[in-house]
């Protein structure tokens, strides 16, 4: 299976026609055709539902989309990082991440130092769960995490990150609990939540007394993103961590009380040769947390 075979399938998937997709990669039409069927024989399965105005895509070429994009993507990463001409540092450098303080205050100032430096360099951010975040770590799509702790380190390198993540309630700012300070167990007892997996399953037992069986739970998340239409529409009060929250208008943000935090590391995949770019990124990281 050749990268170029699979280009030009990425091409027919988001084009779903033949005939634009062989426009689009200037090649002939019988030419794009025979290579696709060579690619399902290649396979020995059926990756295409043909129609007279479409090409859709079965079940196992979905997959195959998605293998190859990890791929091609892959692949154009290596060529970049084995660019480099002279002293002049080039490459890409991705990195994942969930939403907290740490890529809200952090990272745009290592970035920006970054690029005053190598600014041939190019940073692609990726947002998902600490799971999305370590499988792409571990299949080499991404360079660097950032994960909230705790996290099982056997297979990474870390730098731990001093600041902490506070948690807390996001609610419209004129919610009868706006006026408080900071929110109790007793405050939520009887109110509809809208809980993260991050607290669901061991911060929120700790803090409820050790046990949310009776807790008014309506919707979990993954990513704060989904939440605040929710809250806007004031359907549930959400357990959030406040460096989640920038500019946000109409609603408000109060910590737990007794306080609720964690901390964040940088992690690398260990015994996984990197770039310059990215042994440059880590090594400014380690200096700028080491006090």
């Amino acid at each position: 299976m050749e990268l170029r075979v699979l280009r030009y399938y990425l091409t027919v998937a988001r084009e779903e026609n033949i005939t634009r997709a062989a426009e689009i990669l200037h090649i002939t039409q019988p030419t794009l055709s025979r290579q696709m069927a060579e690619l399902e024989d290649e396979l020995n399965t059926k990756l295409f539902e043909r129609t007279n105005r479409k090409i859709a895509l079965t079940e196992a070429g979905m997959l195959l989309r998605r293998r190859a994009e990890e791929l091609v993507s892959l692949a154009e990463k290596t060529e970049l990082e084995f660019k480099n001409s002279g002293e002049e540092l080039k490459g890409v450098i991705s990195i994942g991440s969930g939403v907290s303080t740490v890529v809200s205050e952090n990272l745009p100032d290592l970035i920006q130092t970054y690029l005053s430096r190598y600014p041939g360099v190019r940073f692609e951010l990726h947002t998902g769960t600490a799971a999305v975040i370590k499988e792409q770590l571990d299949k080499g799509l991404l360079d660097i995490g950032i994960l909230m702790e705790p996290v099982e380190v056997e297979k990474y390198d870390f730098i731990r990150l001093p600041k902490k993540d506070v948690w807390g309630i996001l609610m419209p700012e004129d919610d009868p609990l706006a006026h408080k300070t900071s929110i109790t167990p007793a405050d939520l007892e009887t109110l509809p939540l809208i809980v993260s997996w991050r607290i669901a399953e061991r911060e929120a037992k700790a803090w409820f007394g050790g046990s949310t069986d009776n807790l008014n739970v309506i919707c979990t998340y993954d990513l704060i993103d989904n939440v605040v239409p929710l809250v806007e529409r004031r359907l549930g009060y959400a357990f959030v961590i406040e460096g989640a929250l920038k500019h946000l208008t109409g609603l408000v943000f109060r910590p737990l009380s007794p306080e609720v935090s964690n901390t964040s590391v940088f992690v690398w995949k260990k015994y996984q040769p990197s770039g310059a770019a990215v042994q440059k990124f880590i090594e400014l990281t380690r200096n700028a947390f080491k006090a």
